[in-house]
């Protein structure tokens, strides 16, 4: 039997509030279609503004009020029965929806206050980390006081903190034991824009620094996917923002992190171009644009909000990237064409056929994993041997 909480109710109320949303954008794009039919403009250019008038219009506008009403109705019935109710744990199934939906249409979820918008947080083992005082919470979590390394992890697009651990295996967790420091994860929002989840980041971790309970030799950080891009963001808005904390930052490491963007997202993009150019399938880009800006941002691996288009790596810093791809050692397929089903290459590696917009990893801070998948990346022995050696050694 389920046990009520307000955890419980919370999710319906979002899952309500996001559904009485898609159906309103539904009768949108219907509304559109007939008009675009009744007025039979022809195959290619753009279709007709206008909105349908007389019966048809207030049949569309009635429609669209009631949907809303029940709507606005069923969110605030839902609201005043969560607040009655106590808070309960919540299961890494539930964490791992959750998650995914952020990452799809995180923006429209904080936009709309909706409740299953995710907050950014620093977490270990699935708790909270109270930034402003972290000695207790670590404490309570690890069963043991920080120490002045700290490794923290960034996870990828439609992912969470939990996600790092794949078949039994948890960089995070082996790297604390090896390596002798405390690790933290960042959970967030991956729908979001990245450089506002950056931007965020930078602000967390400057609390996070300030208050930590020993003397902090040693900082370093480690993205996989889209979380490489969010860490670089973090530096840049912490440069620009006079921030203490990337003083504290020896090292940065990636794992398929899409420096120069990611094709699916530019398929994407040419896909809603193609629907626009007829007026009878442009209504239906409006379903393709709902796409998250966080997925949006993959497109050429956009790392900051109205800033400049490129961002070196951050001066100063040992930055390294691991990638992977299906191809296998020596192939011209693997070395050339082929990515980790996600990331190409040479994307993960940071080179670009423009020199000025490669970002210059040295020779001896890349790696390649041959015959592996982006998720891989998490779990295979080899690229868990690479991180150790990369993060015990010095240059």
């Amino acid at each position: 039997m389920i046990t009520p909480s307000r955890t419980l109710v919370s999710d319906v109320r979002g899952a309500a509030k996001m559904t009485f949303d898609a159906t309103v954008g539904a009768i949108d794009v219907v509304e559109r279609m007939h008009r675009t039919i009744k007025a039979r403009p022809s195959p290619l250019g753009e279709a007709p503004q206008d909105p349908p008038n007389g019966n048809t219009g207030r049949v569309y506008r009635a429609v669209r009020g009631g949907v809303r009403l029940v709507g606005w109705g069923l969110d605030a019935s839902l609201d005043t029965v969560a607040n009655l109710l106590p808070e309960a744990d919540t299961g890494p199934r539930r964490d791992a929806l959750v998650a995914a939906v952020n990452g799809i249409y995180g923006d429209y979820l904080a936009r709309t206050s909706n409740p299953l918008a995710s907050e950014m947080s620093l977490r270990l083992r699935g708790r909270p980390i109270d930034v402003a005082g972290p000695a207790d919470s670590i404490l309570a979590a690890a069963g043991k006081p920080p120490t002045g390394k700290l490794l923290i992890l960034v996870h990828g697009l439609c992912m969470n903190d939990l996600q790092w651990r794949r078949h039994g295996h948890d960089h995070g967790d082996a790297l604390a034991e090896e390596l002798g420091c405390t690790v933290l994860y960042l959970r967030y929002n991956s729908g979001l824009q990245i450089g506002e989840n950056g931007r965020a980041f930078s602000a967390l971790l400057e609390t996070l620094v300030e208050q930590w309970p020993c003397p902090l030799d040693e900082l370093t950080i480690l993205g996989h996917s889209m979380g490489g891009l969010v860490a670089r963001s973090a530096c840049f808005y912490g440069a620009e923002q006079g921030h203490a904390w990337p003083k504290r930052l020896r090292k940065l490491v990636f794992l398929g992190t899409p420096h120069h963007g990611s094709p699916l997202e530019r398929g994407g993009q040419r896909l809603d171009e193609v629907l626009d150019l007829s007026p009878y399938s442009a209504p239906l880009t409006r379903l393709g644009k709902a796409r998250s800006a966080g997925i949006q941002d993959l497109r050429h691996g956009a790392i900051t909000t109205g800033g400049p288009d490129f961002v070196p790596l951050p001066a100063g810093v040992e930055c390294y990237a691991a990638a992977a791809t299906l191809g296998s050692r020596g192939s011209l397929l693997a070395e050339r064409l082929v990515g980790d089903g996600l990331v190409p290459l040479d994307s993960a590696l940071g080179r670009h056929k423009d020199a000025a917009l490669t970002l210059g990893f040295a020779k001896s801070h890349q790696w390649i994993g041959y015959e592996m998948g982006h998720l891989e990346l998490l779990c295979r022995p080899e690229v868990h041997a690479q991180l150790r050696t990369w993060l015990k050694g010095s240059d």
